[in-house]
């Protein structure tokens, strides 16, 4: 894993970090985006794009949101590694984590 998206992002999906990866390793959920652990090539283009500042390097996750490392890492149990978010489109799910969350923002 490199890097991580956190609670900042969870019903924002702003997606200027999709734009930015190279590799297209961002998916979209329902409620967040997920960057998948075995595709990311930890060139950091998605982090300072991001609005809502919720992409860290796994290493830096704040504690409040540690968990989030784990989520973004189970969510792709069930995607599988399909080589590329594009191809996928919206997920219709999340992690239980995310699911659980109330509603996030205004």
């Amino acid at each position: 894993m490199t890097y991580v998206i956190a609670q900042p992002c969870v019903d924002v999906k702003d997606k200027a970090c999709i734009d930015e990866c190279p590799v297209d390793c961002i998916y979209e959920g329902e409620r967040s985006l997920y960057i998948h652990p075995d595709e990311c090539v930890d060139c950091a283009a998605c982090e300072p794009v991001c609005p809502v500042e919720a992409i860290y390097y796994e290493d830096d996750v704040p504690n409040q949101w540690s968990a989030f490392t784990l989520a973004n890492v189970e969510f792709f149990d069930a995607v599988g590694s399909p080589g590329g978010a594009a191809k996928m489109g919206l997920i219709p799910t999340d992690h239980a984590l995310i699911a659980a969350l109330p509603p996030q923002g205004e």
